[in-house]
């Protein structure tokens, strides 16, 4: 009788979810892809001299459109962790992160609507779109951070009640504050276009007319980029010119040409650009888990808090790097997301 070969390579001394034969999810820096995670499982190190580097398989990708021969590729450590935990029941709430399986994979988005049917609008911030999910269709978005799941299944938090009270009623708080807040900011940006409109004789008709009224010459914006090294980054600037429908030419307030003679000046679509947020002053101090915008080498970068150091100093995790850094109080804001024309604000819930 032959000996059957073994389909996975012999243990190591790596981290659990990183052994031969552990299922994991996989992320991908590829354009169009970024954001989303795969199922698939750990075949190998492929050579000690990529001691960084896995070879995986995985579950619902394949290289022929047959579907018969599952995708292999050598994947960097720091873009695998192990299956993501799921609560068996639970109940989505508006402006809640998730993810959301669609296309074999989960991808990272924000509940802005629950609909009368049961389902969810769930946006998706790196492609700007907005799609209809069933409940069975989501799970609560998770970080793998240091080992460990942020934020941790129900049940696994050893947090006294007490303190579980007093931290609900401060963001309760401030989420009561922000809300107002942003009632009043958006109100005060409709009425804006209507005046506006009003006064040129035009008809206030579908939000095409209103953004364009937004985005004119000399309105102060903040712009992103989809380039290697500024994914999560906003940074703010002038509109110089409207150059065609959609599209922008923005002068930056901070970034400079490389002869440094000019602040530097770029073309952008509208998926790429937004009014500056309205300032949102924090009744109290930022919360574990919150999502926040990070001032960071002359711009804005969307990070969630993953540690209370101090009344005025935090950890950041910033997903897109997958690195963590320290700020203070007041280089940080509560993230705020531009959708359909109105400011959604990230809560931890």
């Amino acid at each position: 009788m032959t000996k059957r070969k073994p389909t996975t390579a012999p243990a190591t001394n790596d981290p659990p979810h990183l052994q031969p034969g552990s299922q994991v999810e996989i992320s991908s820096n590829d354009p169009g892809f970024r954001g989303s995670w795969y199922t698939g499982v750990i075949i190998k190190r492929p050579s000690s001299k990529k001691p960084n580097k896995f070879l995986v398989q995985y579950t619902h990708l394949f290289e022929d459109e047959a579907g018969t021969t599952p995708l292999k590729e050598t994947i960097d450590a720091v873009d695998i962790r192990p299956l993501a935990p799921r609560e068996s029941t639970r109940k989505f709430k508006f402006s809640e992160e998730v993810d959301a399986y669609y296309n074999d994979g989960w991808w990272e988005g924000v509940i802005t609507k629950e609909l009368e049917n049961g389902n969810f609008h769930v946006y998706f911030k790196r492609s700007k779109e907005q799609l209809e999910f069933g409940e069975e269709q989501l799970r609560l978005h998770r970080e793998w951070i240091n080992g460990s799941w942020t934020p941790p299944l129900a049940g696994d938090e050893q947090v006294k009640e007490s303190d579980r009270a007093v931290t609900e009623a401060k963001m309760k708080f401030n989420k009561v504050v922000t809300q107002e807040k942003l009632k009043r900011d958006n109100a005060a940006s409709k009425k804006k276009s209507k005046s506006v409109l009003a006064g040129s004789g035009e008809k206030l008709g579908s939000g095409k007319i209103t953004m364009d009224k937004i985005f004119c010459k000399g309105a102060h914006v903040e712009v992103t980029s989809d380039e290697d090294g500024f994914e999560g980054a906003w940074f703010a600037g002038t509109i110089v010119k409207v150059v065609g429908k959609g599209r922008y030419l923005v002068q930056y307030e901070s970034l400079r040409t490389d002869d440094d003679t000019d602040f530097l000046k770029e073309e952008f679509d509208d998926l790429h650009i937004r009014p500056c947020p309205p300032e949102i002053v924090m009744a109290d101090r930022f919360q574990k888990l919150d999502e926040v915008d990070a001032f960071y080498n002359d711009g804005w970068w969307v990070g969630v808090i993953s540690k209370v150091l101090s009344d005025s100093k935090y950890e950041v995790y910033f997903k897109a790097t997958k690195e963590e850094m320290k700020f203070e109080h007041s280089e940080l804001r509560l993230h705020q997301d531009w959708i359909n024309g109105k400011w959604v604000a990230a809560f931890q819930v």
